[in-house]
């Protein structure tokens, strides 16, 4: 086989398919967000703001958290020095999974490097500690699920997103005494629309199943104390499992799951995604326990947080711009083409100094690609303004429809 041959062919492919991704070079600057500046392809530097991040609170750059990794740095130097197993396990880490337990009133916290790793490596280990498991996914869950579920070599049945009366089904079909587990979102990031959580609790109580809930994109963000949209609405005690991220709204890395004390202790003891990896820093643990504990008492940034997002989405649809709003901080624009999204994404970036990449087939189904925008608390009302004005031209530049505001 040329191997060669078969690479150029792959990459090849996304090129004609015109969703091959490239990396943007931009450089954030402290005390700057949501300005970067972008290292265009000649060289030269150009400065930008940033639409398409999810440091949606601009943590990233709070006093509070730089201070608190600029004291843990100084104190222990860059990196944990092993696995938690194995000399990775520091104060920071503990202190970081008591704020975390703390936030949603759970017995326990497990910190990992990362969301992802978190969900992979829970979903995949939890058939060893239930044989016989049957795992109910939501059919947009993210990429980590889908792969913890698809790695644990259990069985699995998926439901229609968000169909409550689908997932009743797939219930009543199986063995009544089968451990079960029912896996889904509170927030699903491309549309930004809610999980239904009261309804899949009731489902869960009834057939005896364990919930698990991805709140990546809700902690720091819903609740009283950012705990998510479980806490906001009272639903906390009923999910099992929260997994939650440190590198999105609380401005950091790494991910976790927060659960009982047995819970969290049988996944430690059996995730290979847990016990054979490097723990994060100890600096990088202090800053997001510095994030967590401040974002438990910042409801105003919170509540500026959605002002802004629900100003954008306004604008953009009295413009008439396709936008999906379930009434979350997400703001995706439709574009249905991934040629034309590359394009608007590039000039967007080339010609107004507009980041946001386009989304594009396979983080969503063909035909709905789309821009997603990020507002965060930083963004202020000329960075929207001059947005909308740069769409508005790019978008009637692409001869695209627009549609007519509903009501």
């Amino acid at each position: 086989m040329n191997y060669d041959t078969a690479l150029d062919a792959a990459i090849g492919k996304l090129h004609e398919e015109g969703r091959y991704r490239t990396f943007i070079d931009i450089e954030r600057k402290r005390g700057q967000f949501p300005h970067a500046v972008w290292t265009r392809p000649d060289g030269s530097e150009q400065e930008i703001t940033v639409w398409c991040g999810n440091d949606y609170l601009g943590m990233g750059q709070h006093p509070v958290v730089l201070a608190a990794m600029h004291e843990a740095l100084e104190a222990t130097g860059a990196g944990s020095g092993g696995t938690r197993n194995i000399s990775g396990t520091t104060v920071y880490h503990k202190a970081l999974e008591a704020e975390l337990c703390d936030l949603h009133n759970k017995e326990a916290a497990l910190v990992f490097t990362s969301a992802y790793i978190a969900n992979d490596a829970t979903l995949s280990t939890l058939p060893k500690l239930f044989p016989g498991l049957i795992i109910y996914s939501d059919a947009l869950n993210h990429a980590s699920m889908i792969e913890g579920v698809r790695r644990n070599g259990g069985a699995k049945r998926i439901f229609r997103h968000n169909d409550v009366a689908h997932l009743r089904e797939l219930l009543e079909a199986d063995d009544p005494a089968a451990p079960k587990l029912i896996a889904f979102e509170s927030i699903y990031s491309m549309d930004g629309d809610f999980g239904p959580i009261k309804e899949l609790c009731d489902l869960a109580d009834e057939f005896g199943a364990l919930t698990y809930l991805d709140e990546v994109h809700a902690v720091g963000l819903y609740g009283p104390r950012g705990a998510g949209v479980a806490e906001r609405d009272g639903l906390m005690d009923r999910v099992d499992i929260i997994n939650g991220t440190l590198g999105k709204a609380y401005g950091v890395h790494g991910g976790y799951i927060a659960a009982s004390a047995k819970m969290c202790d049988a996944v430690r003891s059996y995730a290979p995604g847990f016990i054979f990896t490097t723990s994060i820093p100890p600096a990088v643990a202090a800053g997001a326990a510095a994030s967590v504990r401040h974002l438990k008492t910042d409801q105003a940034l919170r509540d500026l947080h959605q002002e802004r997002a629900a100003v954008l989405k306004l604008r953009l649809k009295v413009m008439g711009f396709p936008v999906i709003d379930h009434g979350s901080h997400i703001v995706p624009v439709m574009v249905g083409n991934p040629v034309h999204t590359k394009a608007i994404s590039d000039a967007l970036l080339a010609d107004f100094g507009i980041y946001c990449q386009p989304i594009n087939y396979p983080t969503v189904p063909r035909g709905t690609e789309r821009l997603r925008f990020t507002p965060s608390p930083v963004h202020d009302m000329g960075m929207i303004d001059g947005l909308v004005r740069a769409m508005d031209g790019l978008w009637s530049h692409c001869a695209l429809n627009r549609q007519e505001l509903a009501g």
